[in-house]
């Protein structure tokens, strides 16, 4: 197996990256990771989503140059993409919560499925783009609550208006590569699209999301409210994707056809855990009194166990989940402790990117 070593500078210097979604949680890290490589870095995106925000905590207004627009409007897209005239697209913008997504069902699918139909027409029209990825979720699969693990080529599906939108996105992204990124197309693109669900770490602020509303608590001096400790789910630490996406686009760069095609990323099989051991952990690591109380809910539906297989990209990519479960928990409570205290947010973030390159170094060495 190949050894992932960190993101090459060496690619990504003086590269025009576009990330979509660039003021959300993931999309600040990766916009954040992207300018410490060089990257000349565009974002599309509308206002951060949450007060507080990573991007704007972070300063990341001055590092990327943003274009405030709605990806539901294709227009506005192309427009973008015609100024920008991207090397590489990593697409992340969408509606990512299962419960907002059934008060606004039409807005989530306009989003997440017309909103990745535009990134992808725009695609078509800039000669400049060669790498594009196509963020999704592991929610994409149609969930039969099993034991096993969903692998790239398992149904799709969706209980929910956004794991459902989901999917179609993924129907929209194969779609299109073999529609308009074959051998005979205009200009050689390599598109994939990649899966990962319940990642975590610092600067995450979106309402209904456990890390987020146990730090909200947390730092308030008041219980955290859990509604369904039982609940368990593949976590991982934010940087663990973000990796494996940057390692799918260098590798598109050179090989589209070749790594073209759908992609999970996914934890360690004893990182996928129970709720109320993810809050126990939370709670011991943090200390001074942080505790957690059972509340009652009416929430609809959300799915139960669902895992994905991330052996082709373990195999293929050299991809693994460097940062595990414990160790990841342990360095988001310690930054948004050190956030709670004052400290200067790029710092501490960039610091724990410069921890992770450390990580993934010391691993292909091994």
């Amino acid at each position: 197996m190949e050894n992932l070593v960190s993101p090459d500078p060496k690619f990504w210097a003086g590269k025009r990256v576009l990330v979509t979604g660039h003021t959300g949680f993931k999309g600040a890290w990766l916009a954040l990771w992207l300018s410490r490589l060089n990257a000349k870095v565009f974002g599309i995106s509308l206002p951060a989503p949450t007060e507080p925000s990573l991007f704007a905590d972070a300063g990341l207004a001055k590092l990327v140059d943003t274009t405030y627009c709605d990806i539901r409007d294709g227009a506005a897209v192309r427009a973008a993409f015609e100024r920008i005239q991207p090397e590489i697209v990593l697409h992340l913008a969408a509606q990512s919560l299962v419960l907002p997504s059934y008060r606004e069902p039409v807005e989530t699918f306009a989003t997440n499925v017309m909103g990745t139909v535009h990134v992808l027409d725009a695609v078509n029209a800039t000669a400049s783009v060669r790498s594009v990825v196509i963020v999704t979720t592991d929610k994409c699969y149609e969930n039969r609550e099993w034991l096993w693990a969903y692998r790239e080529d398992d149904a799709l599906g969706g209980y929910d208006p956004y794991s459902s939108s989901k999917a179609c996105a993924e129907l929209v992204t194969s779609a299109w590569r073999r529609s308009f990124c074959g051998p005979k197309a205009t200009h050689q693109v390599g598109l994939a699209s990649a899966r990962a669900g319940n990642v975590f770490g610092g600067g995450d602020w979106a309402v209904n999301r456990l890390i987020p509303d146990c730090m909200r608590a947390i730092i308030a001096d008041l219980p955290i409210g859990i509604r369904n400790p039982s609940a368990t789910r593949p976590w991982q630490h934010v940087l663990n994707p973000l990796a494996g996406y940057m390692a799918l686009a260098e590798r598109l760069w050179d090989e589209p056809a070749a790594y073209g095609e759908a992609w999970n990323f996914g934890p360690r099989e004893d990182d996928i855990k129970p709720v109320s051991a993810i809050v126990a952990r939370i709670t011991k690591i943090w200390g001074d009194g942080a505790r957690w109380e059972l509340i009652p809910s009416d929430a609809p539906h959300e799915a139960g166990l669902l895992k994905v297989d991330a052996s082709k990209a373990r195999t293929r990519l050299g991809w693994q989940p460097m940062l595990h479960l414990e160790a990841g928990l342990d360095w988001t409570c310690d930054w948004y402790k050190r956030y709670a205290a004052g400290e200067n947010v790029a710092r501490m973030t960039e610091h724990q990117i410069t921890d992770f390159e450390r990580l993934l170094l010391d691993a292909s060495r091994s």
